[in-house]
């Protein structure tokens, strides 16, 4: 009972919670619309750039599938309904839930607007683009390298450690 009034300090208030949600959702979509806009404008016809001895290239490529390319073999019509439909549902839920849960603490809030965030980014992607997702960097060390991602895969990359590492913090404290 101790870690209570520690716990009620960090859950955020609807205020807080609005501005937060706002903040960080406008920041990583908008960053990731202009990232994408402008490997189409400058990396669709240049192919690859290599920076950092390697460690960092820009390629475009247009992904129909979702994370690595996983389903991009799918017909058509089931990938839009998984893709575009599904997910765009599944996105509408997970912004009602963040806003409605009003006890998630900051952490559990970030990272769940930071998952929220890529994948509104990528959704945009879907609508804009006939199913298609941009992505554009591929890092790596000689023939150890990333599948090729873009910004909105990179928040909700980052939303999941966020939450991982909230996950096994809590565990040690119970």
């Amino acid at each position: 009972m101790e870690n209570r009034p520690l716990v009620q300090k960090r859950i955020l208030s609807q205020k807080s919670r609005l501005t937060l949600f706002l903040l960080i959702s406008s920041l990583c979509v908008g960053c990731d619309q202009v990232t994408k806009q402008i490997a189409t404008n400058h990396l669709q016809q240049s192919g690859i750039l290599s920076f950092l001895g390697d460690t960092l290239r820009l390629q475009y490529m247009e992904n129909s599938g979702a994370f690595l390319g996983l389903g991009n073999t799918l017909p058509p019509e089931t990938r839009f309904w998984l893709f575009t439909v599904l997910n765009g549902s599944v996105l509408l839920a997970l912004a009602y839930w963040i806003m409605s849960n009003t006890l998630l603490i900051r952490t559990e809030f970030i990272a769940f607007t930071l998952i929220l965030a890529g994948g509104l980014g990528n959704q945009i992607d879907r609508m804009m683009n006939q199913g298609q997702v941009i992505d554009f960097i591929n890092v790596g060390i000689g023939p150890i390298r990333t599948g090729i991602f873009n910004v909105a895969d990179m928040a909700i990359s980052l939303g999941l450690v966020l939450m991982l590492r909230f996950m096994f913090q809590y565990r040690q404290k119970i």
